[in-house]
């Protein structure tokens, strides 16, 4: 049978154009939107949790991971994720409004910090020693300041919350507080306890020469009014809200590998929690 050699290129041509489109998706890089310098999270020089995080996330879908930064977090999503300049953040809410999330990878909570010399008992809000010690280190506008407001310590911390300012922007537009100092608040001794983030406190925790214990804050933390204020919380990763594709593929990978997420966070030193949904 003869077959003419124009019908056997074109069919060659055919086939290969449909074999593009998705050689090109496969080798596609991994952009991510990750901090220039917001460490324990992520830094430049890859020094960060979240930063190893993408790396794993990169290897499972086969893909480089290349970051592009930003420096404001106020905006970071609109100015880098809205514009296509990256295609996925990590550390997001679930549920965060502003992208679609994927499955939670981990769920943590904020931390009571303390020298373990000091044997302080920091079972709740409504320990003994919160009204005894003289200097708590926190982050305003953080779920400690509201419970602190209700134990009735905010206002005699407040001109210490402002020394603990790590960086003002150029325009005093908004000021950032170092994990790294506010646990040195403690381990120096200045302060004798403090409560923040346990994910972004972790590092410091397990690296201070000073023995330090972190004590989990119940999630049952109710202010004055009654209202109920949350103290755990779970984090996911986000996309665009039309990208309904990776998701899944994000999703995919937190299913097949969440034991070695795990393994990461723990090794970082992350207190971890159960959803609330888990058995």
């Amino acid at each position: 049978m003869h077959i003419n050699k124009f019908l056997i290129t074109a069919l060659c041509l055919g086939g290969s154009l449909a074999i593009a489109p998705a050689q090109a998706e496969q080798n596609k890089a991994l952009k991510v939107c990750a901090a220039e310098n917001e460490m324990p999270y992520s830094n430049k020089a890859g020094e960060g949790f979240e930063n190893k995080l993408a790396e794993l996330v990169g290897k499972a879908l086969g893909k480089k991971v290349e970051y592009v930064f930003w420096n404001d977090p106020r905006y970071y999503i609109r100015d880098t994720l809205y514009k296509e300049l990256c295609d996925v953040v990590l550390g997001v809410d679930k549920g965060d409004p502003s992208v679609l999330t994927t499955r939670p990878y981990y769920r943590s909570g904020y931390v009571f910090i303390s020298r373990e010399a000091d044997n302080l008992v920091l079972d709740n809000w409504s320990s003994e020693a919160l009204r005894k010690v003289k200097l708590i280190a926190f982050v305003p506008g953080t779920p400690p300041e509201v419970m602190l407001r209700t134990i009735g310590r905010y206002n005699d911390m407040f001109n210490y919350s402002q020394e603990l300012v790590g960086f003002k922007s150029r325009r005093n537009q908004y000021v950032k507080y170092e994990s790294s100092k506010l646990v040195s608040e403690v381990s120096s001794g200045h302060a004798e306890v403090a409560a923040l983030w346990g994910p972004s406190a972790a590092r410091y925790v397990k690296a201070s020469a000073t023995p330090l214990t972190m004590t989990m804050i119940p999630d049952d933390n109710v202010r004055a009014d009654g209202q109920k204020v949350d103290f755990h919380y779970s984090t996911s990763m986000g996309v665009r809200k039309n990208d309904p594709t990776l998701l899944a593929q994000l999703n995919k990978v937190i299913e097949d590998n969440q034991d070695d997420i795990t393994e990461l966070l723990e090794e970082e030193g992350i207190p971890l929690v159960d959803e609330p949904d888990a058995p």
